[in-house]
């Protein structure tokens, strides 16, 4: 399938965010409480490209809930046409955006231009939430401790409050995706 034909497939992200039963509210905190920076120049040109985005997501991703709310951000002030694809429903289209050639990790962010092309890609994280996210696993025990299970559940909780409540790391996310944005 062509790029054109699987943005058609992808939800509005409206649909998708009703849908959604894990990090829904979440998703709804950081959309209502981040505000995009008076950034008129950078919006003109995203403006003038005719962008639209593919993202390749799920509902229990904590990447997901941390970056699709700035991207829906970016795109309202851009008029960006946004569309969600479920990754685990649309492997044929993830496992050409593996991370590492290995991992599908997401979210993946597909821009495409008005003819279908991809014109770039982001994701799954910003370098800088990637290294937070090394540092935090460096710590864990091994995997074959008794409370590795125990150290890992606490682990994904503490990153997932700090993606919610740290608006540092939004502000992580939005200069990461300008800075792919502008080299389109």
């Amino acid at each position: 399938m062509s790029l054109n034909e699987w943005y058609d497939k992808g939800l509005d992200p409206d649909e998708y965010i009703e849908a959604m039963e894990v990090n829904k509210e979440d998703l709804l905190y950081i959309y209502d409480n981040f505000s995009l920076p008076a950034d008129e120049a950078f919006f003109e040109e995203v403006k003038n490209k005719n962008l639209r985005a593919i993202i390749l997501t799920e509902d229990w991703c904590g990447d997901a809930m941390l970056n699709m709310p700035i991207l829906l951000k970016i795109s309202e002030a851009v008029n960006m046409p946004v569309k969600a694809l479920l990754r685990e429903d649309n492997l044929e289209l993830m496992d050409q955006y593996l991370t590492n050639g290995t991992a599908r990790s997401i979210p993946i962010i597909i821009f495409i231009d008005s003819e279908g092309n991809e014109a770039g890609k982001w994701g799954p994280r910003a370098s800088k939430i990637q290294a937070y996210i090394d540092e935090a696993r460096a710590q864990l025990p091994s995997k074959d401790a008794d409370d590795f299970e125990e150290k890992q559940k606490q682990m994904h909780r503490f990153i997932s409050k700090s993606y919610r409540d740290d608006q540092d790391n939004w502000s992580i996310v939005y200069e990461s995706m300008k800075e792919t944005l502008k080299a389109i």
